[in-house]
């Protein structure tokens, strides 16, 4: 047989293998315990980079190793396929998003056949299918009677060259993500899914996740916001309604000096009416992106609108502002400024030469002077009145209670996380299924005129949507009272796909309902894996819209997935791969110059799964050698013929030696792959276990049969992260079976037993010898064998032995 290592040969006939047998395909079955491992589908952008390359092997990794502890293991695959991608392309090259996209699908496919991943084809799902956004329709539906959805006119983020609204995190110093073009603030009507009728629930869950990182949990705590405060109001002169506030700290209310309003707030819109100055800066603040990260760091600016409000408790003046970093989509779209207390506050106050009171003091008595700097903390009360020498929580309350017993305030929670905006004025999206009627208003489209099917043959300009000037798909009957009426041409937020496309992966062959019981089955995934990036809207809105689900009826499960991943970018020199810097790799001239196996184990090897991974050629180019190194280890075995059975009591010394190593590395990569999740050492164990192959010297007939064991191991556990090879290699070991359907290695503990360790032993806490003693020797024979070593006894002699310390199995430290 030839010793050479050809991966493409290797590969191919691994692959056919697979896909002849409908390896991966899996049912429903209750004898063993089911596993769902997922990863976050791909966008079809046209080809794979690094980064998939890096979470989809992870993924598979996962499942190939749970496959062989006997678990029944799902891992399907499909396609985040609406977007704006498709029409930046459809522009470009012009043709429909459509025909791109299902290209792209189609291309992208193949590769990751090639990449050998373990996916059950017979379950993908294309969300921009008919078939798979029907459902979605069809619960929004549900969700329009149930009052979780709703529309009303919200001030967004409009970028006037794509002409829609983007989110804020699109917005990019102040310019939209991809059109690059001045971020404008309108107000136009949207379509909202309740969120907030679930942000205790969601909140409350993150405590249960114990199988997601703490950093993405506080990542979407922070998100929900939830936080415990007063709503109270100030009178204005001349308005028939106060101007209302939320705060979290009412304790520092009587250091109340000015207010601050939204660009868009009334009283803004009414002072401008007779003031074209303050007119001009409301219209620029408009254009400023509103996204928080940019609030946080922008310049604080505003303008006095020329009124005041009337102090609640103190009847004293407030001026009122209109100002920059007050959002009308924020709460109440209106702030009490305490500038003594709070750092924005101050630095605006600073700025306009506005009165800066101290209300809190240290706790402790110590001095402060808030003219040179803020002070933050929680304390005692002063200057406030009846409330002087109060703590936070005594403060709190009293002053809680004066407002609900006179009515004009009450205890609220408060949530930072706002109703998740779902319209897109874009066409590549799924259309929101609802009719918009002169007499009857918003009208659900009917179950049995669902799905509200998306035109794919159109022309694409980029500028508004197709629908808009296409009569034959918005033109239409209201369904309640049979008038002409009109469809809605906005589509929804391409998070709506991605945010349930995991359930209907256990059943996208029913056309009948939206989840059957094989979902029951299958949910909640059991292994996530994905970028951290999405920490919070993707899995955020996952979350819920699991628990939309559930309450509907359609499933059990409480969350989604149940453990979590999140995997480190692919870096180049330094640098986040991206076509911008020009420091892209293109997976697909690696596999086919080196195979898929060389790809996937340097992407296993070369860093932690949740830590960056520096790209390195020569990295990749190592990796393949081992396999070489690999593949001719085995061969050349095999060429010396047949290994007997292996008689462990039969053993010499050398040969027990490797064989524990054996087992020592099956027990090490067991722990490393399933519990630690730490694949780079796994890679490491089986390279170290090959070494001690290659230096082991011994063609006796116990001899081979311990290197043959050695080598079906390495095999076996090398064979989720390198799965091409090892399918070969397990075939040409004499195995009838696949080395998918084997099990995973189990640990000889007795082959683990060490006859004689080597103990360090030290001098008053100096390296002064080695010893090698009876494993299961006691202390006092480790101490005995101690002291009577040579060198040992040339730093004792002539000194009092003060005690000596024995750590079996480790070290002796003698005390003089």
């Amino acid at each position: 047989m030839t010793t050479a290592y050809e991966p493409r040969e290797i590969e191919r006939e691994a692959r056919e293998y697979w896909e002849s047998s409908r390896a991966f395909e899996v049912g429903e079955r209750d004898d063993k315990d089911k596993f769902y491992c997922l990863t976050m589908f791909p966008y079809p952008s046209g080809k794979l980079h690094m980064g998939h390359v890096r979470v989809f092997t992870i993924s598979d990794v996962i499942a190939r190793y749970q496959r062989m502890q006997g678990r029944h293991v799902l891992q399907p695959m499909g396609w985040d396929a609406f977007g704006m991608p498709a029409e930046n392309a459809a522009i470009k090259r012009g043709v429909p998003p459509a025909a791109w996209t299902y290209k792209n699908i189609d291309y992208m496919r193949e590769q990751l056949k090639q990449l050998g991943y373990g996916y059950d084809w017979s379950r993908e799902v294309t969300t921009c299918r008919p078939e798979y956004y029907r459902w979605e329709q069809w619960l929004f539906t549900k969700l329009f009677e149930k009052g979780l959805v709703y529309r009303k006119n919200s001030v967004v983020n409009w970028d006037p060259v794509d002409q829609t609204v983007l989110a804020n995190e699109q917005v990019i110093d102040g310019r939209g993500w991809r059109s690059d073009a001045l971020v404008e603030r309108r107000e136009i009507p949207q379509w909202f899914m309740k969120i907030t009728a679930y942000a205790d629930e969601l909140l409350e869950w993150l405590d249960k996740l114990d199988g997601w990182p703490e950093s993405v949990k506080t990542m979407q705590r922070n998100w929900i916001g939830r936080s415990e405060g007063v709503e109270l109001g100030f009178d204005v002169p001349g308005e028939d309604e106060p101007l209302v506030v939320y705060t979290t700290r009412p304790d520092t209310l009587y250091g109340v000096t000015y207010m601050a309003v939204a660009a868009e707030h009334p009283l803004a819109t009414k002072a401008a009416g007779s003031d074209p100055a303050l007119a001009a800066f409301i219209e620029e603040c408009r254009q400023t992106d509103a996204a928080e990260a940019t609030l946080e760091t922008m310049e604080k600016r505003g303008m006095p609108l020329g009124i005041s409000a009337t102090h609640p408790l103190t009847g004293e003046e407030v001026p009122l502002w209109v100002a920059n970093f007050v959002l009308m989509s924020y709460g109440t779209g209106a702030v009490m400024a305490v500038p003594g207390h709070d750092e924005r506050d101050w630095e605006f106050a600073k700025k306009h030469g506005l009165p800066i009171r101290q209300v809190i003091a240290p706790a402790d008595g110590s001095e402060i002077d808030i003219d040179e700097a803020v002070y933050v903390d929680k304390g005692v009360l002063v200057n406030s009145g009846p409330y002087d020498g109060m703590d936070f929580d005594a403060a709190f309350n009293a002053i809680a209670d004066h407002f609900e017993g006179s009515g004009r305030g009450n205890r609220k929670v408060n949530y930072r996380l706002r109703d998740w905006g779902v319209s897109r004025q874009r066409y590549w999206g799924t259309p929101i299924p609802i009719i918009y009627c002169d007499d009857c208003g918003a009208v659900p489209v009917p179950e049995d005129q669902l799905p509200v099917v998306l035109p794919e043959d159109v022309e694409f300009t980029g500028v508004g949507s197709p629908l808009k000037e296409m009569p034959e798909f918005y033109e239409t009957v209201c369904p309640v009272c049979g008038k002409p009426a009109r469809r809605e041409t906005d589509t929804f937020d391409t998070f709506v796909e991605s945010s349930w496309y995991y359930a209907r992966y256990a059943c996208p062959d029913n056309d009948d309902v939206m989840l059957d019981e094989r979902a029951e089955y299958w949910l909640p995934v059991d292994q996530y894996t994905g970028g951290v990036e999405h920490a919070i809207l993707h899995l955020l809105y996952a979350r819920f819209y699991q628990k939309l689900l559930r309450d509907e009826g359609l499933s059990s499960a409480d969350e989604p997935f149940t453990n979590l991943l999140t995997q480190g970018m692919v870096l180049k020199d330094g640098a986040k791969m991206s076509k911008a810097k020009g420091n892209t790799v293109d997976p697909q001239p690696l596999v086919d110059h080196y195979g898929a196996d060389t790809v996937r184990l340097f992407m296993m090897f070369a860093a932690p799964p949740e830590q960056a991974l520096e790209w390195s050629d020569e990295g990749v180019a190592g990796s393949f050698r081992f396999l070489k190194r690999f593949w001719t280890a085995v061969a050349e075995h095999l060429a010396a013929g047949a290994a007997v059975a292996l008689d462990a009591a039969s053993l010499d010394e050398g040969q027990r030696d490797l064989r524990r190593k054996t087992h020592q590395t099956i027990a090490k990569i067991g722990d490393d792959i399933g519990r630690r999740q730490s694949f780079n050492t796994a890679i490491a164990a089986v390279m170290e276990l090959l070494n001690a192959v290659t230096r082991f010297e011994d063609d006796s007939e116990q001899g081979r049969a311990v290197v043959r064991e050695a080598l079906e191991a390495a095999v076996l556990t090398l064979s989720p992260m390198a799965p091409h090879i090892c399918h070969v290699l397990w075939r040409m070991l004499g195995h009838e079976s696949a080395v998918i359907d084997a099990a995973w290695p189990a640990v000889d503990e007795t082959a683990l037993a060490v006859d004689a360790v080597e103990i360090v032993v030290q001098v008053n806490g100096k390296l002064r010898g080695r010893i090698s003693v009876a494993a299961d020797a006691d202390r006092d024979v480790i101490g005995e064998l101690a002291l009577a070593d040579p060198n040992v006894r040339r730093f004792v002699e002539g000194k009092a032995v003060r005690k000596t310390v024995v750590v079996p199995g480790r070290l002796v430290n003698i005390v003089v």
